[in-house]
């Protein structure tokens, strides 16, 4: 273990890791190749499992410049008492699939095509699926245009009838229809996110920090309804904004209802609503802080109540977060930090407040996101730059993570969720 990772926190290393992942990563192979469809949704101790999809990218336009080296959207069933992934089937794509969302009835699955063109536009794609529920097996019905270069993310509406895009590259949102066999429709409305830019450092970044990224533009990064289905909320990281808007569920429109403004250069990219639906909580890309917001779910306002580092006390350095999740009983907040490579646990005061408890490890590169599953016993780690999914068990009563020893290889994983 380095000496750094020894003094902030982070838990202990076995000398047989890389061992046990290489091991792991060829026995997985082989299971792999070996595996068909419509295999029976029963782990090996007899217990019922649930099956997950892994977004990746998979294409020589990856992340960050890079090229990916996932093969699409992979299928796994999952073990809910250890928490073992065991591949099933890969839905081969190279147009970098790299964030994916289920309608409500979970019949349907929606994929964001991250690419800079799309039949000759300079657009990313968006495409749907149906769900064998059996199986896992998805077919895909079509892909439209996102209505702008490269989507980073995706949600589908609680009516079930509106797909939602940020197109981070082409700083547009958009709204998608969803017809009745689930296929995409045109767009009901698309938005050009305008107005003055943040400034290039981030005033809430740790010293020495070159998270500089992302403030050449608007940059959309997140869109998702709030609990009602009333309101829609969006993130641009350029412009140091995050917007609520009205939303007609008849015509699919969206009209501003406010905006609020993160600390200068901060960046906001994800952000995750309290069980109660009146705090949220964002994560702020390039000042690597959290910030905790009460929602008026009535007026679709926002007002900020605290600011707080992801980082522990005294790190200098570069760090970017990307994901932000909540325990399903609402009493810790996590998120993820890039190049730190840890995720951070919050615990959440009786008001909402954020007390800064702990972080581990992620025993991966470069963290792109993070889920915890249905039941809320583990989290997994999409480790973008190290082609590999890890898996913690959660400690319910504080929060903490253990490493299960788990890695799974994946290709440049970017997305995991869970059909249940």
């Amino acid at each position: 273990m380095p000496p750094e990772q020894a003094q902030q926190g982070y838990g202990p290393i076995g000398g047989s890791s890389r061992r046990e992942f290489l091991k792991g990563a060829a026995a997985l192979a082989v299971a792999g190749r070996a595996l068909g469809r419509g295999l029976p949704n029963q782990s090996n101790s007899g217990r019922r499992s649930m099956f997950a999809y892994v977004g990746t990218y998979s294409s020589p336009e990856g992340p960050e410049g890079s090229r990916g080296n996932g093969q699409g959207i992979y299928l796994f069933e999952v073990d809910p008492s250890s928490g073992s992934l065991s591949q099933r089937a890969v839905f081969r794509d190279d147009s970098n699939p790299s964030w994916i969302a289920f309608d409500p009835s979970k019949t349907h699955v929606y994929a964001g095509n991250e690419t800079q063109t799309f039949q000759g536009a300079p657009s990313g794609s968006v495409s749907a699926f149906s769900i064998d529920r059996a199986s896992g097996h998805l077919e895909r019905l079509n892909t439209v245009s996102s209505e702008g270069a490269g989507p980073a993310y995706l949600s589908v509406h609680p009516s079930g009838k509106f797909v939602l895009v940020a197109n981070y590259g082409g700083g547009t949102i958009a709204v998608l229809s969803i017809q009745s066999n689930g296929e995409l429709g045109p767009a009901t409305y698309v938005h050009h996110d305008h107005g003055p830019i943040g400034p290039i450092h981030a005033i809430s970044a740790p010293p020495g920090s070159f998270a500089i990224s992302g403030h050449d533009g608007p940059h959309p990064h997140m869109i998702h309804a709030d609990p009602s289905g009333r309101f829609v909320v969006s993130t641009d990281l350029g412009m140091d904004q995050i917007f609520v808007w009205k939303f007609d569920a008849q015509n699919g429109k969206l009209s501003e209802a406010s905006a609020v403004s993160v600390p200068p250069g901060d960046g906001p990219r994800h952000f995750v609503f309290h069980p109660n639906g009146r705090w949220m909580y964002s994560a702020q890309e390039e000042g690597s802080t959290v910030m905790f917001w009460e929602y008026d779910g009535a007026a679709g306002r926002l007002t900020a109540k605290q600011t707080h580092s992801s980082l522990p006390e005294g790190f200098a350095g570069t760090n970017f977060p990307s994901e932000i999740r909540m325990s399903p009983d609402g009493k810790f907040l996590y998120a993820a930090n890039r190049l730190r490579n840890s995720i951070v646990c919050f615990s959440i005061t009786n008001s909402g407040a954020l007390s800064y408890a702990s972080d581990w490890w992620t025993r991966g590169d470069y963290p792109r996101s993070f889920t915890i599953d249905p039941t809320g016993s583990f989290l997994y780690v999409c480790n973008q730059r190290s082609d590999s999914i890890t898996a913690f068990r959660i400690e319910r009563e504080n929060g903490n993570l253990t490493f299960t020893g788990r890695y799974t290889p994946v290709g440049t994983p970017a997305v995991m969720v869970f059909l249940t």
